[in-house]
């Protein structure tokens, strides 16, 4: 093989790919409440807001459902998440646009130490 790091390195990422896709399908099998369901109540404490992104995820221990929402007239979003089991509205948070560019960065530094090998 001319490039074994560089096939090492993709097969990892592939290999963490398949492993998000199989997780998230045990996630919605564990979740009792729907994806549609949690989104009205999300949607109920935004009024007139847009959904920008929504996943199904643990977060400190809970399976929620995980809302970023924009609000007319401001460039803040609202984070809003749904306990997955029950329906109830858990966590709602205001992030600036600083904050949100913030959390991304986080969220893709995470993303390439999970996929690197060497860890």
């Amino acid at each position: 093989m001319r490039y074994p790091f560089l096939s090492l390195l993709l097969l990892a990422f592939v290999s963490s790919a398949f492993a998000q896709k199989s997780s998230q399908a045990e996630l919605q099998e564990k979740a009792k409440v729907t994806k549609q369901q949690a989104t009205a109540a999300a949607l109920a404490k935004v009024p007139g807001g847009i959904i920008k992104e929504s996943e199904l995820e643990r977060e400190h221990g809970k399976l929620v459902w995980s809302f970023d929402i924009a609000s007319p007239g401001t460039k803040n979003i609202t984070e809003i998440q749904v306990d997955a089991l029950t329906g109830e509205v858990i966590s709602q948070q205001i992030e600036t646009p600083k904050h949100e560019s913030a959390e991304k960065r986080a969220e893709k530094t995470k993303i390439k130490k999970s996929a690197d090998p060497k860890r």
